[in-house]
């Protein structure tokens, strides 16, 4: 940000949901039940948007960020695809193909995620980015038969909240 728009610096806080949620789990503001997770072996998915791309146009990538906010919403050990952070292959949905009509082109270029997916052996994929929640929910996990589920980052933390008042977790239904 202080790149492109550093004027906007002197008047406005500008944060990114992964300091916003660190700042918020960190000070208290929001606590969290990890069970609500428990059946999960939870994964998390590096985006390039937030890792390789924040690097090289604001100079910080986002890696452990995103890891320290899904392990705070998990019981077990959070788990890793390989490669990541850095390294990590993009799920194909990337550089606006999810936006575009090549539905089998961006299956094709995820496939190698989808087996990333397969052998971690995660149940639950934590995808910070709207595009490769997308790509992950809507077309890996049918295409190649993942049986996992995918949330954003913010839905994990959302799901896993502690209500005031409350001792546990409990669903928000309304009719």
């Amino acid at each position: 940000m202080t790149k492109w728009f550093p004027e906007a610096l002197e008047e406005f806080k500008i944060v990114t949901v992964f300091d916003l949620l660190l700042e918020y789990l960190n000070e208290g503001k929001i606590r969290i039940d990890k069970d609500v997770h428990a059946e999960h072996n939870i994964v998390y998915h590096d985006p390039c948007n937030y890792g390789r791309k924040s690097l090289k146009r604001f100079g910080q990538a986002y890696f452990e960020e995103g890891r320290a906010v899904a392990a705070a919403c998990a019981t077990g050990e959070l788990r890793e695809l390989q490669p990541n952070r850095n390294s990590a292959y993009c799920c194909g949905a990337g550089g606006g193909a999810w936006a575009m009509p090549y539905e089998a082109e961006r299956i094709y270029y995820g496939r190698t995620k989808a087996r990333q997916i397969k052998e971690s052996g995660a149940s639950l994929v934590v995808a910070p980015c709207h595009n490769c929640r997308d790509q992950i929910m809507k077309s890996l996990t049918k295409e190649f038969e993942l049986g996992i589920k995918t949330k954003y980052l913010w839905q994990l933390v959302a799901d896993s909240l502690i209500m005031p008042g409350k001792d546990k977790a409990e669903p928000v239904i309304e009719h």
